[in-house]
């Protein structure tokens, strides 16, 4: 078993009592450390990176995080220098942040970051800036899982005006204010009704009257840091009544209310799900949509008991008992025996106009050779992974136009013919061409979330085509 200790992080959040409670259940650290009250967020980073900590993994812990589910097995079986949960929050819908496991190597490597000097990300979001920059001599990624957490439920107006202001300030960017957009228009409330929806909108309008886009980092620095007495002037003003304190009898009378909710988490009702889709086709975007509904999918894996299972015809994968699904090529070889392994599985076939794609397929190749001198054992692994899949699904090593355009079309032959009497069971979808969320979620019966989908690939690379040719316009 790992020794994890748990860091508790409280700025009178309304569920912290109750929170606290079920984050040491689900958790069970060896040692807790509660954060009590510190502000602004950079002190308390820093402060949270002072402990001194003797054990494998710290969880950090919003108070405004309600874990519902044991996740200690996950943390005992956990590698990952970093784990982001997924949550289910109040405002904006399925998505990651609150609960995060960090092993201990990079809580050391965050500590002795040096602070950027004048850096506006660092002001806005001092945890993960300090965490990106530790991670990157690292060569290491974060991941996500799905746990079923509740976020940012039941909490006061103070808190939700402070925490909905400040994220007007961290959504200034393009694509963050896109999504914070997207989440208003779900804040549906009847006229003069000021319930939590309303409060957190009043909270953003209030950020842009009094913040500036030319406003310095000291200036962003100094309304954060004032951000308490605004939220007690601006409700003072509202009339608004404080509310009374949330205990566990209220969670489990919502939670009895809500039985039908949709859950997350490692014990969700949900089937398996396998992408189709060759490589590049949107299945790296294909995977996160998943993550974000819910789905915990492996991309490509290359552990050495998936490459010896598939290879010996054994596919009850072991890999599949911790995962929802898989995608990318690992599959299409095996796609028939998958379906009759795990019965009221969901397909998706990921499309790409074949031209665009072949010539994405050819530079990929170009720096991924499939044989090559290595000594690491993992490497190898990776080798004999890569050397197998594509002899399996392209029946050559290497890139060669004229048959991988064969494949692709046969491909989508065959996966179409197979299904044809079960469209209930298949998905096919262009997520290069920019659908996303509209067309999978009701197909995996889940809602549309308020975050956009998280398109890479073809589409990043044609924004980024657009954007210059328009600068060469302007230019010009």
């Amino acid at each position: 078993m790992a020794k994890v200790d748990l860091v508790f992080r409280q700025i009178d959040e309304r569920t912290r009592d109750v929170a606290l409670q079920l984050a040491i259940e689900n958790i069970q650290p060896d040692a807790v450390h509660v954060i009590d009250d510190v502000r602004p967020f950079t002190e308390c980073v820093a402060q949270m990176l002072r402990i001194e900590h003797d054990c494998d993994y710290v969880v950090y812990v919003d108070a405004d995080c309600l874990i519902l589910e044991n996740i200690r097995p996950f943390i005992d079986s956990c590698d990952a220098p970093y784990v982001d949960a997924y949550v289910s929050d109040r405002f904006r819908g399925r998505l990651h942040c609150g609960v995060h496991i960090t092993r201990i190597d990079l809580v050391r490597a965050m500590a002795a970051v040096e602070v950027p000097a004048d850096d506006l990300k660092y002001v806005l979001r001092p945890e993960s800036r300090l965490r990106n920059l530790a991670m990157k001599p690292m060569g290491s990624a974060k991941q996500f899982r799905n746990f079923d957490i509740l976020h940012d439920h039941f909490q006061a107006n103070h808190h939700i005006f402070m925490k909905y202001a400040l994220r007007e300030l961290r959504s200034r960017t393009k694509d963050q204010r896109q999504r914070l957009t997207r989440s208003m228009k779900k804040w549906v409330t009847k006229e003069g009704e000021f319930c939590d929806l309303a409060i957190a909108r009043h909270a953003v309008e209030y950020a842009r009257r009094m913040v500036p886009l030319t406003a310095t980092p000291d200036e962003v620095h100094d309304f954060i840091v004032a951000l308490p007495r605004h939220a007690d002037a601006e409700l003072s003003q509202l009339g608004l009544a404080s509310e009374t304190p949330f205990t566990r009898a209220d969670l489990d009378h919502w939670l009895a209310s809500n039985a039908d909710r949709i859950r997350y988490g490692q014990k969700a009702d949900k089937p398996k799900v396998f992408g189709l889709g060759l490589s590049r086709t949107g299945t790296r975007s294909l995977t996160s949509g998943l993550q974000m509904l819910g789905f915990d999918c492996s991309h490509y894996p290359i552990d050495e008991d998936t490459y010896i299972e598939i290879a010996n015809a054994q596919y009850d994968l072991t890999l599949l008992r911790y995962f929802d699904g898989l995608t990318d090529i690992t599959t299409i070889p095996i796609y028939q025996q998958l379906d009759k392994q795990y019965p009221g599985s969901k397909f998706i076939l990921t499309l790409r106009e074949k031209e665009s794609w072949l010539g994405s397929v050819s530079r990929h190749y170009y720096n991924r050779p499939a044989f090559k001198d290595v000594e690491d054992p993992d490497e190898e692994v990776h080798l004999r992974m890569r050397q197998f899949l594509r002899a399996a699904v392209y029946g050559c090593y290497n890139f060669c136009r004229d048959r991988f355009s064969w494949v692709y079309d046969q491909h989508v032959r065959d996966v179409q013919a197979y299904f044809k009497d079960r469209p209930e069971d298949l998905l096919v979808i262009n997520i290069c061409e920019g659908e996303g969320f509209e067309r999978l979620a009701p197909f995996l019966d889940r809602p549309v979330p308020a975050e956009g989908f998280p398109h890479k690939g073809a589409v990043l690379s044609r924004r980024l085509a657009e954007e210059a040719e328009a600068q060469k316009a302007r230019v010009a």
